[in-house]
């Protein structure tokens, strides 16, 4: 682990990936199956064995996040999903909802190593922590990510800004964790104090946003940073490497991106929602719908590392809106498209203000968009919305791609 690469599997060949998850993709269906009673349920009578690639998961159900709050209050704690008895796990974690997640008793069991790898975390080094490690994983996914990789961890937590200026000085910690907002403050609060920090040379940041102006900014104060993105229900679904151009997907899971509101994969590089299968064994989640958005990038990664990369997060998926007093959900614009096949993407534009909502259907049309298609699409935007509503046509390509399926352009001044 002291290399370029975390681990082989890093740069395994496309078609050796493919053999490897044509092994694990059947063993873990077989195991949710057997061991959780929520994936049970829900994957029914699939057979295990015919699920062998991302392109057979497409036909599974997808479990959203949403759903879990609901999930968890009628089969506490774990809503069914745990494939380990509550006290057999490590640690029990609440996230706000609340909704609670467990951590296993693997060796990293949040996978994290590899993204602190990648940021230049190495055996010896010395880590400024500051996710929390109050209530929610994140503290412990990276902690137990770094003693994995063979680190020393002060676990700093969030909030005490003097008091973890003063730790620097006095512990000289030579990598960051934590959040990159909270990085600036540290630092800019050294300076401020005369504490040397200059020993915080690189670090691992995620929870938030990292604009190019805020990465700029704390590369000036003497850090460098690569993110990471991750979920308290899965751990680690992608991360930066130093070639930093998108985010590699974490060898331990299988991201999909789908068209919000359905569970159909999207073309590459086209935005959609991003859904992850996990190959976890205590908290084994199967086409777990995240709600957040991404995209698949073209092509390799410069660094070397050979598994798919994702555009990092775009935004969120869950864009329902409430139209004349109405909730209108993505799953229905989906339903929508479903039954026009001369439809190849669309977008409800909600427009208007206060009182005087109008909403249309933005659909990208190769040939036969006459009148006729017209009002059967009306006819369907009733139907299946209980609302009345236009569409307008455009060719393919129109609509533009940033994973929208209902745009909220309504005026209330």
């Amino acid at each position: 682990m002291s290399g370029e690469f975390y681990d082989d599997l890093e740069i395994r060949s496309a078609d050796e990936r493919e053999r490897d998850l044509a092994e694990a993709l059947p063993r873990q269906v077989a195991h949710a199956q057997a061991s959780t009673v929520a994936l049970a349920r829900l994957l029914g009578d699939v057979d295990a064995s015919s699920i062998r690639s991302s392109a057979d998961l497409a036909g599974l159900p997808v479990m959203r996040k949403s759903e879990l709050l609901g999930m968890q209050a009628s089969d506490p704690p774990f809503g069914g999903l745990g494939a380990l008895e509550p006290g057999a796990f490590s640690r029990i974690y609440m996230s706000p909802g609340p909704i609670y997640e467990g951590e296993g008793p693997e060796a990293d069991p949040w996978r994290f190593a590899r993204a602190a790898h990648a940021a230049g975390i190495r055996r010896g080094d010395i880590v400024h922590n500051t996710f929390s490690y109050h209530l929610t994983p994140a503290g412990m996914m990276v902690d137990t990510a770094c003693r994995a990789i063979g680190c020393a961890v002060f676990p700093g937590g969030i909030g005490n800004t003097e008091i973890q200026v003063q730790a620097i000085g006095h512990l000289r910690p030579n990598r960051y964790a934590g959040t990159p907002s909270f990085l600036r403050i540290i630092l800019e609060k050294a300076v401020e104090l005369g504490v040397d920090a200059s020993s915080l040379s690189c670090g691992l940041v995620g929870g938030e946003a990292l604009p190019l102006s805020l990465r700029s900014e704390l590369a000036d104060l003497g850090c460098s940073v690569l993110q990471c993105y991750g979920t308290a229900d899965l751990g680690l679904v992608a991360y930066e490497t130093p070639a930093v151009e998108g985010m590699v997907i974490d060898e331990g899971v299988v991201v999909e991106i789908v068209r919000p509101g359905t569970g159909d994969p999207v073309s590459p590089g086209e935005v959609g929602e991003v859904v992850v299968t996990t190959l976890n064994p205590s908290y084994p989640l199967v086409r777990f719908a995240t709600g957040d958005m991404s995209a698949i990038m073209q092509g390799a990664s410069p660094c070397g590392r050979t598994n798919l990369r994702i555009r990092g997060w775009l935004g969120r998926a869950d864009q329902t809106t409430k139209i004349r007093g109405m909730f209108v959900h993505p799953g229905q614009v989906a339903e929508i498209v479903k039954r026009h096949p001369e439809i190849a993407r669309a977008r409800l534009v909600v427009s208007g203000g206060t009182g005087r909502d109008v909403m249309t259907l933005h659909a990208e049309v190769s040939d036969g968009a006459g009148e006729a298609l017209a009002d059967a699409v009306r006819q369907s935007i009733q139907s299946v919305t209980k609302l009345r509503g236009d569409v307008a046509f455009g060719a393919a390509g129109s609509l533009a791609n940033d994973g929208k399926v209902i745009e909220d352009a309504r005026s209330y001044d």
